[in-house]
């Protein structure tokens, strides 16, 4: 079996970066304003992001190009700099053992290992409905998120959590981790302990809403700010929902609308009902809920009415 290239002792003389959504972007800036020097940022090759012919870069790679940093798109090019640490952050490809034997990795990861190893933790915990979760500074092995733990920070989540807020303050909170890990060294690390759970990437099935879930499941899904649901022939995506505090009246039926008004559109779950604040109805802006209801002139029920 092939060995992980060795750790630096200490501080790291010189570092390659490998990283590609805005997620990676304030770890790199954290880095170069540490004083470290960093030889190279490995990124995703340029990509259609949105409508049109053309490509456009990585957040990382654009954010790079401001430090003034060397870029590649070729992960084996991480063994021509004479790095002697690598920092992996939402990367978004396996690391080949070629590049683990030669060059030591480190990887900031945004849960409590081992829960939620793999490409979606943060949306993982927000639809299994945990209380907490955090940033780990790991090795960087074979195994898909497997290796040692060096730091990590417990963060918890909040009801007024979204995805973008939560991810946000998980960055945050990853920086002076990484930073004492790069700077001072590693140390030793401690083995993962505990049952593994594996985040797979979120479906678009999985992020829609059925009323017939319950009112934690369908909040949940909006945090994901993707959700959406079907009303007659068009998709609706929810941007903003909250539980409603009014008990279900007797004879109600998930997918019945309770009430529209100002707040929001009541409408009934398996055991309560959500409150939709703002949604987008398909092919029009973002809106407030009772405005779309009033357009669409919604009928008792949205169940009902998206199988008819």
């Amino acid at each position: 079996m092939t060995a992980l290239a060795a750790l630096p002792t200490g501080a790291a003389r010189r570092v390659v970066y490998l990283g590609t959504p805005e997620v990676a972007v304030p770890p790199l800036q954290a880095l170069v304003a540490a004083g470290v020097e960093v030889a190279l940022v490995i990124t995703r090759p340029d990509k259609r992001r949105g409508r049109g012919s053309g490509v456009s870069p990585s957040p990382v790679k654009v954010a790079a190009g401001e430090l003034g940093l060397s870029v590649s798109h070729d992960v084996s090019d991480a063994l021509a700099v004479g790095a002697d640490l690598g920092v992996v952050v939402a990367y978004g490809r396996i690391i080949p053992m070629s590049v683990l034997s030669q060059v030591a990795l480190i990887n900031v990861h945004f849960s409590l290992l081992p829960r939620w190893r793999g490409a979606a933790p943060v949306e993982r915990a927000i639809l299994a409905g945990d209380s907490e979760t955090g940033v780990c500074i790991m090795r960087v092995e074979e195994g898909l998120d497997t290796g040692v733990v060096y730091d990590r920070s417990v963060l918890a989540i909040r009801s007024d959590h979204s995805l973008t807020s939560l991810r946000d303050e998980l960055v945050q909170a990853s920086l002076p981790a990484l930073l004492r890990a790069v700077t001072k060294g590693t140390g030793t690390g401690t083995a993962q302990q505990g049952e593994p759970t594996h985040a797979a990437k979120i479906s678009p099935s999985e992020l829609q809403v059925q009323f017939t879930m319950n009112v934690r499941e369908v909040v949940a899904r909006t945090k994901l700010e993707a959700a959406w649901f079907m009303y007659l022939t068009k998709r609706v995506r929810v941007l903003r929902a909250q539980p409603s505090p009014n008990p279900l009246p007797a004879g109600t039926a998930p997918g019945d609308v309770l009430s529209v008004g100002p707040a929001g559109v009541e409408v009934a779950c398996s055991d309560g009902a959500v409150l939709l604040v703002a949604v987008q109805p398909e092919g029009k802006n973002a809106m407030p809920a009772v405005d779309w209801a009033n357009g669409a002139r919604l009928g008792t029920s949205l169940t009902a009415a998206s199988l008819a």
